[in-house]
């Protein structure tokens, strides 16, 4: 059984990351990384700058099961503009699509285990400590497998699943700062066994939500570009946009 504890990694030396757009056309997400043919050895990809230390080590494990729970905890705040933002993964091997398969969304390729942290201040919304992905059942419900979604302080919603673990506290209700750790970098749900995050941006729809909203809206890859950099380029206004054109949509007719 691995240890409670994630262990920290000394940061590496920072070198750019070359991008490859490449379509995904697998139903669930990416099968390997960007420029590794499935079923070849993946090669050791450029580091990047290694993210800041969350505002508090939380050790994960593995706890009682939750899915899809409402906020239970603090009230969420209004929607603020200048909050700080920060890459979702903290590691220096990492890299990602800024493409994805019939949806906006972004899978990042580290290394199973790798912290996933918090990307901006905000509440958490939903959190599902159980994998129910079953290859013969539908595809879409339970592709992510373990995942947590927060409702950042921006009025944003930021989703990461085929997590390894989510770390203790880390439950519906809980209000979290930029950095906080979530849980790991896994490959449960329809991950094709290569260990990601899948992450997403959409607006919340509270009462009218589901799946093919919470995977993703707009493209994430800009704002993670920048959020390497150590930028804050802000997703608000194009997820209000979508939000205002589009509401809150019915599932799709196909699942992915």
């Amino acid at each position: 059984m691995p240890s409670p504890t994630i262990r920290r990694r000394r940061a590496r030396p920072a070198y750019p990351v070359l991008l490859l757009l490449v379509p995904v056309l697998a139903a669930g997400c990416a099968t390997s990384r960007p420029g590794t043919a499935p079923g070849t050895p993946r090669p050791s990809l450029p580091a990047t700058a290694a993210q800041p230390a969350p505002s508090s080590a939380v050790p994960t494990d593995a706890a009682v099961p939750t899915d899809a729970a409402v906020p239970t905890g603090p009230s969420v705040a209004p929607a603020r503009a200048g909050l700080p933002h920060v890459f979702p993964v903290r590691a220096t091997n990492v890299a990602y699509h800024p493409t994805h398969s019939a949806y906006p969304g972004t899978d990042i390729f580290a290394d199973c285990g790798e912290p996933v942290v918090a990307v901006t201040d905000g509440v958490v919304l939903e959190v599902s400590r159980v994998d129910r992905f079953d290859k013969r059942g539908p595809r879409g419900p339970y592709n992510g497998g373990l995942s947590v979604s927060l409702l950042g302080d921006d009025g944003v919603r930021y989703y990461g699943s085929h997590l390894r673990r989510i770390a203790d506290g880390i439950d519906a209700g809980v209000r979290v700062r930029a950095g906080r750790l979530l849980g790991e970098v896994g490959r449960t749900g329809n991950a094709n066994n290569v260990c990601h995050l899948h992450f997403g941006i959409s607006p919340p729809c509270t009462g009218r939500d589901g799946w093919w909203i919470r995977r993703g809206v707009v493209w994430p890859a800009p704002y993670l570009n920048s959020w390497r950099r150590k930028g804050n380029r802000e997703p608000a206004a194009e997820v209000a946009a979508w939000h205002r054109r589009h509401g809150c949509p019915k599932a799709p007719a196909t699942t992915g």
